[in-house]
């Protein structure tokens, strides 16, 4: 009944209202206090149980080497989020004009929308797939993407699971001591136009593979996964992250490589490891590995690739 409600009238001097928005304020900013005490609890307890898991890493490198090019168009990541005690490596290969800046940018932005995001300490492959597509729609606003983008591989390591995450063709390798022998296991899988699953989901978006001189192409981009590329996403080539995980085995696992494909045109994964396990680190180990790579791309030519390569050594 309006007739019996009390209309409270602003004092002349405008004090009412003044009151009124200063106590509005004050309950917004106690909210937001409240708020960021239940993040601090929630990731206090995280850590807590992070405290009690076996030290997984025991020490890491990484080398980024230019190619022939002017510019070295790769990048890396290398952040360890001490809240949740997860280890972040990736690697990133740009390409096309801009791609060097399209690899710098989320090189910068990723790492921070991943531990940002509110899913972060339970939920690894929704914070990191929700992170890249918000850093790709930023990236994409700032920098011109049509012709230009990057790959994206990384290893997550929290606790004693490993999760590989990848879109293009840089890679990530898992080495394993087994029977006194060393053996690689492939962790993640190439984004090639070819790849018959690849293909498959590439003419059912209405794209087409070109065969170039051998190499199958999507709209001239030699991948059927990138960031960044804006036309070629139009023509089925696709920014969706590949995850896969498991834990990782003491008794087994001896490191986890993380590397561009300046590494992997000419040298096997096999071959890989291999020459880690006659090393004693991890930098001496990506300074060999480089130094291979830079010889059997001068024996075919002129043109050498950036090269860059991570290289964790585990428990021992």
């Amino acid at each position: 009944d309006t007739e019996n409600m009390e209309v409270i009238h602003p004092n002349e001097d405008g004090s009412y209202w003044r009151k009124f928005q200063r106590n509005k304020r004050i309950r917004l900013e106690e909210k937001a206090r409240e708020e960021a005490a239940k993040l601090w609890i929630e990731r206090k307890k995280q850590r807590e149980a992070f405290d009690s898991e076996e030290m997984v890493v025991n020490k890491y490198d990484v080398i980024s080497k230019k190619g022939s090019k002017d510019t070295n168009q790769d990048a890396f990541i290398m952040k360890n989020d001490t809240m949740t005690d997860t280890l972040i490596l990736g690697v990133l290969d740009g390409h096309g004009e801009y791609g060097d800046m399209v690899a710098q940018a989320f090189r910068k932005q990723l790492p921070v929308a991943m531990i940002e995001h509110p899913n972060w300490t339970t939920d690894i492959k929704k914070a990191t797939s929700e992170a890249i597509s918000k850093v790709e729609q930023l990236v994409n606003k700032d920098i011109e993407t049509k012709l230009s983008g990057t790959t994206l591989s990384m290893a997550i390591i929290r606790g004693n699971m490993i999760t590989a995450v990848n879109i293009g063709d840089s890679r990530v390798i898992v080495g394993k001591s087994l029977d006194g022998n060393i053996e690689v296991e492939t962790f993640t899988n190439d984004h090639k136009p070819d790849t018959p699953y690849e293909y498959d989901r590439i003419l059912c978006s209405g794209g087409t593979v070109q065969n170039d001189f051998g190499t199958a192409r999507v709209g001239g981009l030699a991948m059927s996964r990138s960031l960044g590329d804006t036309f070629v996403h139009t023509i089925g080539v696709s920014s969706e992250p590949e995850f896969r995980e498991r834990p990782l085995d003491p008794s087994t696992d001896k490191f986890i490589l993380v590397a561009t494909d300046g590494l992997w045109e000419f040298i096997s994964c096999e071959e890989t490891a291999q020459l880690i396990n006659t090393r004693n680190s991890p930098k001496s180990s990506v300074k060999s590995l480089v130094k291979e790579a830079r010889e059997r791309w001068e024996t075919e030519g002129p043109y050498f690739d950036d090269t860059t390569i991570i290289l964790a050594f585990l428990y021992d």
